[in-house]
């Protein structure tokens, strides 16, 4: 028996997963980790009232959330002062991601980002077989100029930028990143990923227009409200452009639990600013265990920290696997000279009264 051929992109794709889970790790080494702050989960955990509207709607699992996800919507909207047209909601940022690369990628098409920046968005890039192009960061920073001197002269359909950046915790202010909009070439679309929006200062995103079709703003539920678990994501954006998505979409891919944990976390702001809160305190106390052991942490507007190691990235694997060793699950980013960091995620005292027991033995063994 001959199996069908598959596509001639897909063909030519490697079968990985863009992250090594925790929970691979777990298998490989049959220890679970003690402190999981690698993630960028929250680990301070979803609001109480979340909680209580999964635990209501779990009765009524036998049935499929609102494919429309009217009510979700519409509280997001008002949340936002925008209209429900100007929003659609996914399974997550990763899913529409790969709903916006669908919508105007194809075989040849050109999209820009930065190089070492967040890899699923690469990953949908090349599975619909785009082309992209890569500006290196700047001082730890995404660099905008250079990212809009490649749309330009690469004729780039799709633009990204991620503020608050991933894998490094840097921003931009709001003044920049509306002169990026401002500047866009005709025919690029500004793939603006806010992921960690909630926990960078004031004055870091620039007002939403929902007039401009050119900017596409994704937010998510995954960071600061604690619910990755649920896989729910949304865009903002014009109205035309955001019916794109109805084309497209899985509609019955949020379901029931995660449409009423999202909308009774919307509401609970108060546990939205304690878990910010929190997370600032984290992120203070992380850099205090870097600098006790002569590391550098960076400044950073997300829910983590990256810890700049003092030599390349080899060192910084053997300190990220001499801290798994010892129960402690980090992640790094993936290319240089970004790679010389560890990025440690905000987690509880406890996760944090283990990494400050263990870095110092990490790095005693790395530098061994």
């Amino acid at each position: 028996m001959q199996k069908p051929p598959f596509t001639p992109i897909v063909a030519e794709l490697p079968s990985t997963v863009p992250f090594v889970g925790p929970e691979a790790l777990e298998r490989q080494s049959g220890k679970r980790f003690r402190a999981r702050i690698g993630a960028n989960e929250s680990v301070f955990g979803p609001s109480p009232k979340a909680i209580a509207a999964m635990r209501d709607a779990s009765a009524e699992a036998w049935m499929y959330g609102d494919p429309e996800l009217h009510d979700l919507k519409t509280a997001l909207a008002r949340h936002h002062h925008v209209k429900p047209e100007n929003i659609a909601v996914g399974e997550g940022i990763d899913s529409l991601f790969g709903y916006t690369i669908r919508m105007f990628v194809e075989p040849g098409v050109t999209v820009a980002t930065s190089l070492g920046a967040y890899p699923t968005f690469n990953f949908h890039v090349v599975g619909y077989g785009g082309r992209l192009v890569t500006a290196p960061f700047r001082d730890d920073r995404e660099d905008p100029q250079a990212l809009l001197d490649h749309a330009k002269r690469e004729n780039a359909r799709l633009l990204y930028l991620s503020n608050p950046d991933n894998p490094m915790g840097s921003w931009w202010g709001e003044a920049d990143v509306k002169t990026l909009i401002d500047r866009l070439p005709d025919g690029t679309l500004l793939c603006l990923d806010e992921a960690y929006i909630d926990f960078a200062p004031p004055g870091t995103s620039p007002p939403i227009d929902i007039n401009n079709p050119q900017v596409v703003r994704f937010r998510t539920f995954s960071k600061a409200h604690g619910l990755a678990g649920m896989r729910v994501g949304y865009v903002i954006g014009e109205a035309g452009l955001v019916r794109g998505y109805e084309k497209i979409r899985n509609h019955f891919s949020v379901g029931r639990l995660a449409q009423a944990a999202a909308m009774a976390s919307l509401g609970d702001t108060g546990h939205l600013a304690s878990v910010v809160a929190r997370v600032a305190h984290a992120r203070e106390r992380i850099g205090k265990i870097a600098k006790a052991s002569g590391l550098k942490p960076l400044p950073s507007a997300a829910n983590f920290v990256a810890i700049d190691c003092g030599r390349d990235g080899d060192f910084s694997r053997r300190v990220l696997t001499e801290l798994g060793s010892r129960g402690v699950f980090v992640r790094m980013p993936g290319v240089a000279p970004l790679n010389r960091c560890i990025r440690i995620s905000a987690g509880t005292d406890g996760d944090l009264d283990i990494l400050q027991k263990v870095l110092p033995e990490a790095l005693k063994a790395a530098r061994a």
